[in-house]
């Protein structure tokens, strides 16, 4: 029985475009553009639900005023009305820092109002009103995460005020291939559920929304995913032009 190889030839090239025609559909889907989720993937094991009863979580401000000291933070303790006591200090493994003077102080597990309180009144004795003030300037306990899409990612030092566009910064910058629209961040509430929230941080960049750039928490993750379109590219290289075997019959526009 013979065959018609201009058929044959033809029902090849039939398959080949359908497979790509199915890749390239799978690689679309793959850059979050699928009706469930316009916006982008959700990250799994991250609620996007409000925080229960109880479980709320606390305002930076609260976060900073209710700290509590530890070995390692880097203290800058300043006199309002005495500045030659002034001291740029680092808690010591033993919880103490030095300061002239009254020496050795216990300042481990105290917050920075308490150790106000302790110094004021340490000092009393040598100064009239002391006035003293305490901030904390770097803390290793006190970091954020900023993973993705960025110059360095990992580990950030929080510092009091912090935005999520700051940390990004701290991490080297977005790459060419971050999509600042689709940035996502992902905090734990009191009870150590952690819930994710989109930022835009597109509109902050085209000043449109500065609101969006949120205040960081200790502990907060930021994630920067590609943009829809590096997204793309990337299947399009994994799920065609490295996976399928196209030549000779039928070559990519790509």
């Amino acid at each position: 029985m013979r065959t018609n190889p201009t058929r044959g030839g033809k029902d090849m090239k039939t398959r080949t475009a359908t497979a790509i025609a199915l890749l390239l559909c799978g690689a679309l889907i793959g850059t979050g553009c699928s009706s469930k989720n316009p916006e982008g993937a959700d990250i799994k094991g991250v609620s996007t639900a409000a925080a229960q009863p109880g479980c709320e979580f606390a305002s930076a401000d609260d976060q900073f005023r209710n700290y509590r000291i530890q070995p390692g933070d880097q203290l800058d303790i300043s006199f309002y009305l005495s500045p030659e006591f002034d001291q740029d200090v680092t808690v010591r493994p033993d919880g103490n820092i030095s300061m002239p003077v009254v020496g050795n102080v216990r300042v481990q597990g105290q917050t920075p109002k308490q150790l106000e309180a302790s110094l004021n009144q340490l000092y009393s004795q040598e100064l009239r009103d002391p006035k003293t003030t305490v901030r904390i300037d770097k803390s290793p306990s006190q970091v954020v995460y900023v993973e993705g899409q960025v110059g360095k990612p990992g580990a950030v030092p929080l510092q009091p005020g912090m935005t999520a566009m700051q940390a990004i910064a701290a991490s080297g910058g977005m790459t060419d291939t971050a999509g600042a629209s689709k940035v996502f961040l992902v905090r734990r509430d009191a009870c150590g559920t952690p819930h994710g929230q989109q930022v835009r941080l597109d509109k902050v960049l085209n000043q449109k929304d500065h609101e969006q750039d949120l205040a960081l928490l200790p502990s907060d993750i930021v994630v920067v995913p590609r943009s829809a379109i590096a997204q793309f590219d990337l299947n399009m290289k994994q799920y065609v032009r490295d996976a399928l075997p196209v030549e000779p019959y039928i070559t990519p526009p790509f």
